[in-house]
Formats: structure tokens, sequence, C-alpha cells
């Protein structure tokens, strides 16, 4: 099948991050602030200063790790119908932000921290729009203890959506017991641990702190995910020129190193466990701190990093999507729209950040349903077309001849649809897209869909087993 990709490195680039990936992880290594998982990978094979907490893995050590993980894997719902698998032939799969600071108010616009019930708004509306895939927890419930937020979120989305999940993991000395709190929420869900296993129905988001660091509670987390079979997902966020060598290169260098050591580290704690290769480094503005989301180098590092998975034959999370404007709308100009959604061509699997705003410290619901738009827009881009002898219409070429036109033959007729962008439906904001009743017309179907959009239920013993989960989790730490 035919499917517009957009690429960066050719084979010899991909050889040459490779090899120094290689080097660097045996020469180097990385800082891990776990004695535990410390002393796992010396069980596996790498080796170990535990005095000066780091790791050295050989190359036999990461080849097992990429031959252990498997190729494919699914991404569970609560409705089975929404399951993800993965890798994809066509256009990612796509999930909100997460992990803001701040939303805009529906009502008044202004900036505020966001509850509970905010979330449960957020995971409702994600719900209903069917090009958005999956749910990231996107805002972060300012009501809840701290320590407890992450579990709180994932059994609010629960409740409020049947796609599937993008958790997050805890740190610090809490990590552990977070992950712990999750995974039974997970069990209680999916009728049991075993067919949590089978058919994981939230994944796990398990950041390195740049460059080449893992955090206590972080990495103990993910190992307790991972033998839980919750599917980990690297992300490295690291910052050309601040958290990276500056060059293109060698922000490539460093990501693909950071997600080869946590692969490494999954594979280590339970072998054949679901690793999701993931990214969302960008060259940083050396000036003003910010991270290069919108910037030209964005797409081009998203491509490269989505290119080492491909090589790895990993499931991967490269890229984002969304306007990600300052204030609710299409707020940038269009060469940053630009940007951002050509990351999402690079052949990648996932990619986030439906309804972000202010480089994703912030969110909307009215921005959530503007950049669903935009993504049904897009995506028409990656559909397939096949390539053969059959579609290449020799034949019809021969029937209609030189000089006459074929929108009159039968091949034109049978196939126009498939072959063209045809809207059988519409959204109420066609049509605004390009004006300034943009952002009323979005609000106009928040409105609509957390009025008449039901999610079906958990039933009343598992919403008060899970209730008693997390009351005891967030009450443990008074």
């Amino acid at each position: 099948m035919a499917v517009l990709r957009f690429g960066f490195m050719d084979r010899r680039e991909e050889d040459i991050i490779h090899a120094q990936s290689v080097e660097c992880l045996e020469r180097l290594g990385v800082l891990i602030h776990s004695q535990s998982v410390l002393r796992m990978l010396h069980e596996a094979g790498a080796e170990v200063d535990l005095k000066k907490e780091i790791a050295r893995i050989p190359e036999e050590v990461v080849n097992g790790a990429i031959k252990k993980a498997p190729k494919a894997i699914t991404l569970g719902a609560r409705d089975p119908k929404r399951d993800l698998k993965i890798p994809v032939s066509r256009f990612p799969f796509v999930s909100t932000g997460g992990v803001t600071v701040f939303m805009t108010d529906f009502e008044t616009g202004e900036r505020r921290k966001a509850t509970s019930k905010d979330l449960a708004d957020f995971a409702r509306l994600t719900d209903a729009m069917d090009p958005v895939d999956a749910f990231w927890p996107i805002v972060t419930t300012s009501e809840v203890p701290a320590h407890a937020q992450f579990a709180n979120e994932l059994w609010v989305s629960f409740q409020n959506t049947t796609k599937h999940i993008l958790g997050s993991a805890g740190s610090g000395t809490l990590g552990t017991p977070d992950a712990k709190t999750q995974i039974a929420l997970g069990a209680l869900v999916a009728g049991g641990p075993e067919e949590l296993r089978k058919r994981p129905l939230f994944s796990v988001l398990s950041c390195i702190v740049p460059p080449l660091v893992f955090e206590a509670g972080a990495v103990e987390a993910q190992v307790e995910y991972a033998r839980a079979g919750i599917p980990i997902i690297s992300m490295s966020m690291c910052m050309g020129g601040m958290t990276a060598p500056v060059t293109l290169a060698g922000t490539i260098l460093t990501l693909n190193v950071e997600n080869l050591a946590s692969l490494v580290i999954t594979q280590a704690a339970a072998p054949g466990a679901s690793h999701i290769y993931c990214s969302e480094a960008t060259l940083g503005d050396v000036v003003t701190g910010q991270i290069g989301y919108r910037g030209p180098e964005a797409p081009m590092i998203f491509a490269a990093a989505a290119q080492m998975a491909r090589r790895y034959g990993l499931p991967k999370m490269a890229g984002i999507l969304g306007i990600d404007g300052e204030a609710p709308g299409v707020s940038v100009p269009f060469g940053e729209v630009s940007a951002v959604m050509l990351s999402t061509m690079s052949g990648t699997d996932l990619c986030s950040g439906v309804g972000g705003l202010d480089l994703d410290k912030g969110c909307s619901l009215e921005q959530v349903v503007i950049d669903s738009l935009m993504w049904e827009e897009y995506r028409a881009f990656m559909r397939d077309f096949p390539v053969t002898e059959e579609t290449a219409a020799l034949k019809v070429i021969e029937r209609v001849e030189q000089g006459n036109t074929f929108l009159n033959d039968l091949h034109t007729v049978r196939n126009f649809r498939g072959q063209m962008l045809m809207r059988t439906k519409k959204m109420e904001l066609y049509g605004a897209t390009m004006s300034d009743r943009m952002v009323a017309d979005a609000k106009d179907v928040v409105r609509k869909t957390l009025k008449e959009h039901s999610v079906e239920q958990l039933d009343k013993d598992m919403l008060v087993k899970g209730n008693e989960i997390i009351n005891a989790y967030a009450g443990s730490q008074r």
C-alpha cells in the first residue's frame, strides 16, 4: 500500500546513530538512582557500579532486549471495539495531551487549576470525539493529595471513557506504591490481574530524566508495571542545546540511547513485556528555555525517532499534534501548525497533544474539539492507496483512448469515492474553521456533547471497590 510518510535520515545515518548509541551504552552507560534496578541489570549482563549508580550495558544485552520485545501489541479498552492494535498501517492513533498545570475555564476563559470534575468532563468529551483514539489524563487534579494524583486520574478516567488510557508513572519514594495502586484499579476494571495482562486497559508513560538519568521512583515503578503486563512508553524529552547536544544528530542520539536503556530495563524485569519506543525530544530555545514543539526541526527529530524505532521493530510513539497556542483556537502561524501536523506523518503508531495550550502547559475543552477536527482533516493525507496493475488502470486508459475524458467511464463511477475526501458526516464546526466563530462554535459542541453523550458506567460493586482502593491510597501519606 502507498501511504504518505515523512522520512529524515538515510540508512547510513541510521547506522551512525545506532553504532554511537551502542558505544554510549557500553562505555558511558546511564545513571540509575535505584539499587534494586541496578542489581537486576547486573544479573541481566550489565556492568554496574553501585556506588556511582552507573549501569554500562553491553551490545549483546541491548540486542537481546530488542529481540525479546513484542513487535506488535494491543492496547486494550473498556469497550473491546476500541482496542488499538499497533503497529498501524495508515495514520497513527492519537490521544489528548497530559499532565498540564492549568486549564482555561470553559465559561470565563480564565486560567485556573483543574479538579476531578474537570478531568471527568475532558474524558467524556474525548470519549465522544471519533478522531481521538485514546485518553491521556489531560489535567492535574488539584484537590487530590499530590502522591495520589496519577492513581486518582486513572480511576476518574476509567469511569468516564471506554477508550484506552495513557497513565503516568509516579516518582520519588511513592513510585512503587503508586504503580501497585494503578495496577489494582486496572485489574478491578479488567476482571482480574490475568485479564488485565491479556488486554491492558491502560499503558504508562515512564519518562527518562535527560540526559541519561532514571529517577528511582519512576524506574522502580516501571519494573512493577512491566511485570504486571502494563505496556511501558519510554518517553524521552531531551532538548537539544540544554539536555542534549545542540545538533539535530546529537539530540537524536540522546533520545535513542535513553529509549534503548529503558527497553533493556523493561525486558530485564519481564522478558517479552510490551514496550513502546517514545520521544517528544526537540531542540530547546536557549534564550527562553521553552521546548521547541512548533519549530521546523521538530518534525525532523520526530521522524528520526520513528525511523529508529522502526529499525528495531518496536511499537512507537513519536510526535505531537494540535494547535497548542496560548489561547483556544488557531492562534499560531500556519507554518507552526504545519510543523506540528507533519510530525504525525513519520510512520509513528501513536502521538499525543489533542487539547493542549501554551506548549502543552495548559488545555481547554474547546481546544479538544478544534484539534479533533483538524486531525480529521490531516489524517486524510495518510490514507492508504494500493498501487497495483489493476489500480494503475492501463486497460482503462486503453479503453478511453487519447484525447477523451474519463469522467463518464464506468471505472470512474465505481472508484471515485475511494479516491476523494468525501465528508459523509459533518460536525458543527465545519465552515467555521477559518473564522472568528471557531471558538464559539467549539463551545457549542462541548455543551451539546457533555449534555447528550453518555459513557457506559462501571457496575456499582466495582465503583465501591475502586473508591475504597483510591481513598485508602490517598489517605496513606497523611
